[in-house]
């Protein structure tokens, strides 16, 4: 197979901010000087621990350990090869890649072939929602106040009757069937291979960057057989469990306001959107579980201490009231504080905007009540209040939901609003609410943390993996001014005068990572050069690579580039006095084991004063 030539895989990175890559995915915020934070794709968290350079071209989770370029972050995202990955990024920059020996570009493989073939159908689709065919497809739009423009915002289209429509388009740009089965745009039965979606209309699905990687359909004729709504099936690009309908629309949304509005179908989600409300998605096909809650954190940065909201929107119905307690069931996953949101005669979003117009929408949303509230409500419906069985069977349903009630400070609250909807006396309610926060307080068992993925180096060789893994947190404390002379260096290098480096670095690290670190540093040439970071990290031993990127990473105590410099360089100052010191105190040591008035005596009494000079000058640069 073909290799991309090093060089170009150097400047695709070089051109490549990682920053917005991760940002697609997860909400990062300034954390000092050229940092960003988030919270970690790869593992659950509450707090973010997740750091991203885009300076340097590196992530480090000081949470669960992961790291990496923007390369292996891709791969790890999308399960994408070293080379689909730089094909990917070369694409997204218009960068034109040359292989070894001139040979053309390999064929793409696998997941890459599936993106490509949902983009083609996606396209295909689109353009069959203008034909004849598809007017019972602009007439179900219309019908919901969908014009052509909204259409197209979305990229709605259609899905022909017949049985090959697709399949054959797809075909004649060189798709074969397997790869077609694979990413579920066809079934195969007996009579041979058949388009999946025929005669509906269709929503492209796609991922949070904005690939499509799914589609979702709607039943428009009379004698079509299958269900109202058929969704891709499960393939190696679409995870029916972490898929959000809208959020590659939504994101920034999302991630600018902190609220998330959680709708129940495609229509929601486009009458949300054109009504104002932007930051409104749904699950496909599926309920909203686990893994949509993961995905939704990390693009709104719901972390301890946030102030966001999720606001879940409901049908009043029984399957309504079902997907709102399996919703309340997940709801301690989230930091921020979830709300629920129902519509007068219990319109959903599409039919709201429809009858009452986009300020209805928009309303909806606005007048949204607590979730707990919502739920405590739901189970006092089911029990008969006016009967002392009715009321003490629904105390004993609602007083756990009050007791999960994470804000301690409303559960008082709660506690008497509780008691007044069941007209019994406080005394009463309160020992059943306390009996439910005990049994509630068990310890907890820890989530399990997700696989970490496999570090890449630039040349797409995977790493091997350390046998003793260093940290920073894992050096000792002795060791702090050391960890932040090379950090200064590692972040900001270029800044710094080339022979205070030279010389402060020239000296060994007292600890084996450390000096792993620093020789790696020491074999650049230049500090000024773009991707000498990246070339460091290479070049560092291993076990030690991923505490290079640690330091390159964490946050370095500076608030401006001009203290970045002037506290780097004071790091390396102090990293010479320090030496000079040791080297004074060995001296001295041999000094006095020697005969008063010798030669060597003498000798070493000239190094000690002229080490003492150095010291000075050194200490007059303060």
């Amino acid at each position: 197979m073909a290799r991309i030539r090093q060089a170009d895989i150097e400047e695709v990175k070089a051109r490549t901010n990682i920053g917005d890559i991760v940002g697609e995915r997860v909400a990062l915020k300034t954390a000092g000087v050229g940092s960003m934070k988030g919270l970690c794709p790869f593992h659950d968290e509450r707090s973010p621990s997740f750091h991203v350079r885009p300076q340097v071209g590196y992530y480090h989770c000081f949470g669960c350990g992961e790291s990496g370029d923007v390369y292996s972050f891709l791969r790890a995202m999308d399960h994408l090869s070293f080379t689909e990955a730089v094909e990917r990024l070369a694409a997204r920059i218009g960068y034109q890649l040359h292989y070894e020996d001139g040979a053309a570009a390999p064929e793409t493989s696998g997941r890459s072939r599936l993106y490509a073939a949902h983009t083609a159908a996606a396209e295909f689709y689109r353009s069959q929602l203008s034909s004849p065919d598809a007017q019972a497809a602009r007439q179900f739009l219309g019908e919901r106040g969908f014009d052509a423009g909204a259409a197209a915002h979305f990229g709605v289209g259609y899905a022909p009757q017949g049985w090959s429509a697709l399949r054959d388009a797809l075909r004649s740009q060189g798709y074969t069937d397997d790869e077609l089965l694979a990413g579920g745009l066809v079934s195969k039965g007996q009579r041979g291979v058949y388009d999946r979606f025929r005669g509906r209309l269709v929503w492209p699905i796609r991922d949070v960057a904005g690939q499509t990687i799914g589609f979702g359909a709607r039943r428009l004729y009379d004698d079509d057989q299958g269900p109202k709504y058929l969704n891709t099936p499960e393939t190696p690009i679409y995870k029916k469990s972490q898929v959000l309908y809208g959020l590659d629309l939504a994101k920034k949304s999302i991630s600018r306001e902190h609220r998330v509005v959680v709708v129940e179908g495609y229509t929601d989600v486009m009458a949300c959107h054109l009504a104002g409300v932007t930051g409104a998605i749904a699950s496909c096909g599926t309920a909203f579980g686990s893994e949509h809650i993961t995905v939704l954190r990390r693009v709104m940065g719901d972390s301890e201490g946030s102030s966001g909201e999720v606001v879940f929107t409901f049908d009043p119905d029984a399957a309504g009231q079902k997907a709102a307690l399996r919703a309340f069931g997940e709801e301690k996953r989230f930091a921020a504080q979830t709300y629920v949101a129902v519509a007068p005669e219990g319109l959903d979003p599409c039919d709201l905007r429809l009858h009452r117009g986009d300020a209805a929408v928009r309303a909806l949303v606005e007048t949204k009540s607590p979730m707990f509230e919502f739920v405590i409500d739901q189970r006092l419906s089911t029990f008969d209040l006016s009967t002392v069985e009715g009321r003490i069977g629904a105390l004993r349903a609602a007083a756990p939901i009050v007791a999960d009630i994470r804000d301690a400070a409303l559960r008082p609250g709660y506690t008497r609003v509780l008691a007044r909807k069941l007209g019994l006396d406080l005394g009463e309610v309160q020992p059943e609410v306390d009996r439910a926060v005990r049994r509630g307080s068990a310890p907890a068992t820890t989530s399990p943390r997700g696989e970490a993925s496999v570090p890449s180096r630039s040349d797409g060789t995977a790493e091997p993996t350390p046998s003793v893994r260093v940290t920073l947190a894992s050096l000792p404390p002795a060791l702090e001014l050391e960890k932040r002379a090379l950090m200064g260096v590692l972040q900001y290098g270029h800044l710094l005068e080339k022979d205070a480096v030279d010389i402060a670095l020239g000296l060994p690290m007292p600890h084996p990572a450390l000096e792993a670190v620093r020789q790696a540093i020491s074999m650049q040439p230049d500090l000024a050069r773009p991707g000498w970071t990246s070339a460091a990290v290479d070049a560092t031993r291993e076990p030690y690579r991923t505490l290079t990127i640690e330091l390159l990473t964490a946050d370095f105590p500076a608030g401006t580039e001009r203290i970045a410099q002037t506290t780097a360089t004071e790091s390396l100052r102090k990293l010479r006095l320090r030496a000079l010191e040791r080297e004074k105190a060995e001296l001295r040591s041999a000094q006095q084991r020697l005969e008063p008035g010798s030669a060597d005596f003498r000798s070493i009494g000239m190094a000690i004063r002229d080490l003492d000079l150095r010291v000075r000058r050194l200490m007059e640069d303060e």
